[in-house]
């Protein structure tokens, strides 16, 4: 059962709503509970389909309260069961803050492995959608800079299927970020078997000489469109899917540099304490001696998301992300 009627040639909206209810037919200890996830079949429709097919007791509708949705969750997966909670957009996990950082991703370390939290929290994330405020947030490095809690952001359907069922297996509680923009973008060949997507495994999405620009989520398909642009012009983009952020690849990030010399990281996020510097950071303490040129970063501004006009020009599409590359690779 899937979203709309093709079953095999999927959207990453439809990937979910595969990966979750490949899962829930596999192991009856998941379930998915949220605002509206039921009946409805939440915001987005990720989850259209499955009260019907498995009930009320393991499809849940919950109150507007994210802290409680959480909370709850964290003691289903304390005795033994997967919960995956959704959090209806990123903007609104603010409330949960506390429940996932101070319990859910310290359960195994406070119980010494007593006691894990396999729970994935998934969240649709980031802008482009003409959505009212606090519904655009892409606030990522918050969760990533937390111990014990790790961090998933797929860009594929194929990916979102695979790392959503690697996320459900996995003991320790994961953020599972959708990128909103492209959940209807475009259809990608999806298995209807169970597979999973290793979790901290990065994808070179196109393979290039001339410098490394690393991305996720709904940045990478601008990205990929930066660097087919660019080659025209004579420079080769190697392009760097990190797919999850924490925990980072660093051995595939560090490789590809090493290879290149120079690197430009591209995220919707804002600049300053963003994932960018963290990847800059890590090629300076690795492989500092192969640098040819200062880390370009292609990001969102240090404001709050705008709203509808300014949107197009807060987000990282292809021409910046070109002239960031140029920077890098002319200087």
């Amino acid at each position: 059962m899937s979203v709309e009627s093709d079953a095999e040639n999927l959207t990453l909206v439809q990937a979910v709503q595969d990966g979750l209810q490949t899962e829930m037919e596999r192991d009856e200890d998941v379930l998915v509970m949220g605002e509206d996830v039921g009946r409805n079949g939440g915001v987005f429709r990720a989850t259209e389909g499955l009260y019907d097919e498995f009930g009320e007791n393991r499809v849940i509708d919950t109150p507007l309260a994210e802290s409680g949705i959480v909370g709850t969750a964290i003691g289903m997966a304390a005795y033994g069961m997967r919960p995956v909670p959704e959090i209806q957009f990123m903007g609104f996990i603010y409330p949960a803050f506390d429940q996932i950082v101070s319990h859910a991703a310290r359960l195994r370390t406070r119980s010494r492995g007593r006691y894990t939290c396999p729970m994935v929290i998934r969240a649709p994330y980031g802008g482009g959608i003409r959505a009212p405020e606090h519904h655009s947030e892409s606030t990522e490095a918050m969760f990533v800079h937390q111990p014990g809690l790790k961090v998933v952001i797929p860009s594929t359907p194929y990916d979102t299927k695979g790392l959503l069922t690697s996320a459900i297996r996995s003991p320790d509680p994961v953020l599972f970020l959708e990128p909103k923009l492209i959940y209807r973008a475009f259809r990608e060949e999806v298995p209807e078997e169970s597979y999973e997507v290793p979790i901290g495994e990065a994808a070179v999405r196109r393979e290039g000489s001339d410098i490394s620009v690393y991305t996720w989520g709904a940045m990478t398909r601008p990205t990929l469109e930066a660097a087919e642009n660019l080659a025209n012009e004579g420079i080769d983009a190697e392009v760097v899917d990190l797919r999850t952020v924490s925990p980072l690849d660093e051995e595939t990030i560090v490789e590809s540099f090493k290879k290149t010399g120079r690197a430009a990281v591209v995220h919707e996020a804002p600049k300053t304490g963003g994932l960018g510097a963290e990847i800059t950071a890590t090629l300076q303490e690795e492989a500092l001696l192969y640098q040819e040129a200062p880390v370009e970063r292609i990001t969102g501004f240090d404001t709050p998301f705008p709203l509808y006009a300014l949107e197009d020009y807060y987000l990282p599409e292809p021409a910046r992300i070109e002239d960031g590359i140029r920077n890098a690779v002319e200087f």
